[in-house]
């Protein structure tokens, strides 16, 4: 049982979070600070929070768990505001969607407290941002990463993964760095595509025309492009290498997909879209796709 969560961003990730501690009964309080008051009022109107704090150290007072639940270029002014107020009794977490930026906002930040840090990543979201998104199924059935460092306590990596667990996720820990690797590819990049690919729709003369037309294979492959603008813009940069590596990768798959269109070569150009289209059949969620 926790006593109290010291929530930091009242919003989609962490009020979800919230709300799942509440439904297990796992959690007794909540005291939740985000950068706009109107957002944190709204919060506990709502019952996602149970008190509103007016700052991000009083927010962590006396909690057993710290959840930091804002966009990962606040990382480190969060952790200055909260490092003198850790104790030796609670441990913090992040949701960010990367991983080494954070741990270095974290070393900044948290000093020699670093070791109270556990850095998560759960592998879950919705494209509408906000308290009023939260959802206490969101993090059901899902993968949630942890990436400790040496300096994390491995009690508190214990104390992490037995709190994700107990509301339903799959915990798979891994090194920062295989992480960005990792979802640079699966998830950074794939967001940056639909954000190119609906600008350059918008950007044709007869754009409007075409989204009138557009149906179900439109919807799928866009639906990520009504993310979070805030979130996406520090997340793509803060992992800009790998995300820039992927991107290589995708430019030299596409042009050999483009050449095979351009000379006609319907065998080859019908094998590469056989193989692709495996490999997505066999792909499950939290699940390598593999032909054997």
């Amino acid at each position: 049982m926790i006593e109290q969560l010291g929530l930091i961003g009242c919003g989609l990730m962490g009020g979800s979070f919230a709300l799942a501690l509440k439904r297990a009964k796992l959690v007794k309080r909540v005291v939740g600070y985000s950068k706009s008051p109107s957002t944190t009022e709204r919060a506990r109107q709502l019952g996602v929070i149970d008190v509103a704090a007016p700052s991000a150290l009083l927010a962590m007072s006396g909690a057993d768990l710290v959840l930091i639940a804002v966009p990962v270029g606040a990382s480190e002014q969060t952790f200055k505001a909260i490092r003198h107020g850790i104790n030796d009794k609670m441990f913090v977490m992040d949701v960010g969607s990367t991983k080494g930026d954070v741990i270095e906002a974290a070393r900044r930040g948290l000093q020699d407290q670093i070791g109270a840090f556990v850095p998560a990543h759960p592998i879950a979201g919705k494209e509408l941002a906000g308290v009023e998104h939260a959802d206490a199924d969101l993090y059901a059935g899902r993968q949630v990463v942890l990436t400790p460092v040496k300096a994390t306590l491995r009690s508190n990596v214990q104390r992490a993964s037995k709190v994700w667990t107990a509301i339903g996720a799959k915990v798979v820990t891994m090194t920062p760095e295989a992480h960005d690797s990792a979802f640079a590819a699966v998830s950074h990049l794939p967001h940056l595509l639909a954000f190119a690919f609906i600008n350059a729709m918008t950007a044709h003369p007869q754009g409007s025309r075409f989204l009138e037309l557009a149906g179900p294979g439109f919807r799928d492959f866009t639906r990520i492009a009504a993310s979070d603008p805030t979130m996406w813009r520090d997340v793509l940069l803060a992992n800009r290498e790998q995300v820039l590596l992927q991107a290589q990768g995708f430019r030299e798959a596409l042009a050999h997909l483009e050449a095979l269109v351009r000379t006609g070569n319907a065998q080859e150009l019908e094998d590469a879209i056989a193989a692709a289209s495996g490999t997505r059949s066999l792909w499950q969620p939290g699940v390598a796709a593999s032909p054997d």
